[in-house]
């Protein structure tokens, strides 16, 4: 019987999306290697090429691009048949806040997918920075929050219903055409505002090991801040699935100081609607089985 592995389909979309095979390896928690094994098994199977590689990235050959949608109906109907053996079926509103730092090459994919599993749910979507997505749901604003918090930092609110979907590292990242600093002079950072959580661990990071520095640029957003890194106007903190490896490099001329972990942990709230719970629950499920990516 002629069937395909979920699994390589699921690497071969992520690819697809994130651009890169480095890219996409993160967001499936798997090595560099290990996915590119599942792309040529792919390929195997199909006896088709189906990405053109380069040194900018992959695309879908004519091939590829056919599987893409045939790949991306596979895997929505194995998450409705999952869905469906649990009794899962969403209606009503769900309120999520997110932390813009969450897997940012693949969140919107995210959405549009539960959009198109669930037509009968609608979905209230709020991004931001990770304190004000917390307070927003200490408010009750929120049935749900995906916040960033630095492991073993205490700086976010701790709470009973709470899931950690994923860690991973921090990294200093500049343009690959690097930014020309001197390691004698101060370091020239671009961050966001003042209350981002990465903007703290870096000013305290430096602070900490008496690296002297200056920030040059304050950008508007995750994306914006990526774009700052990019055109060279300054060293970046990022989460590792938010780094573009084909537009950044790590300065380690500068020698800088290591960097904590990141995770990133979803927020559940108590609710007296026994209904409005139930969607909340299996919504928050779908979410960890999709973000976490194990």
């Amino acid at each position: 019987m002629n069937t395909f592995d979920l699994e390589h389909l699921q690497s071969f979309v992520t690819a697809v999306e994130a651009g890169s095979v480095t890219a996409a390896a993160p967001l499936r928690c798997l090595s560099q290697s290990a996915l590119s094994e599942q792309l040529r098994k792919l390929e195997i199977r199909t006896g088709q090429i189906l990405l053109t590689r380069s040194k900018s990235g992959v695309v879908p050959t004519l091939a590829g691009e056919r599987l893409l949608t045939h790949a991306r109906c596979l895997l929505d109907m194995a998450q409705s048949a999952w869905q469906d053996l649990q009794g899962i079926n969403l209606s009503g509103e769900v309120s999520i806040g997110m932390t813009d730092y969450c897997r940012p090459g693949i969140t919107i994919d995210v959405m549009a997918r539960l959009s198109r599993l669930y037509p009968h749910l609608r979905l209230r979507t709020r991004g931001g920075t990770s304190a004000d997505i917390s307070a927003a749901w200490q408010r009750g604003e929120l049935d749900l929050a995906i916040v960033m918090r630095i492991s073993g930092g205490g700086i976010h609110i701790k709470t009973g219903r709470e899931k950690v979907l994923f860690r991973e590292p921090l990294r200093w990242v500049e343009a690959v055409k690097g930014t020309q600093q001197n390691i004698s002079a101060p370091v020239s950072l671009a961050l966001l505002s003042e209350g981002c959580t990465l903007h703290k661990v870096v000013c305290q990071t430096l602070k900490k090991h008496h690296r002297p520095y200056v920030i040059r640029h304050i950008a508007s957003g995750v994306r914006g801040l990526q774009e700052s890194i990019t055109a060279g106007l300054g060293i970046g903190c990022l989460n590792l699935s938010a780094i573009h490896p084909t537009e950044m490099s790590s300065p380690t001329a500068l020698a800088l100081p290591d960097l904590p972990d990141a995770e990133f942990v979803l927020y559940s709230r108590d609710l007296n609607d026994a209904t409005k719970l139930r969607t909340c629950e299996s919504f928050s499920q779908i979410l960890v089985q999709m973000l976490s990516q194990k």
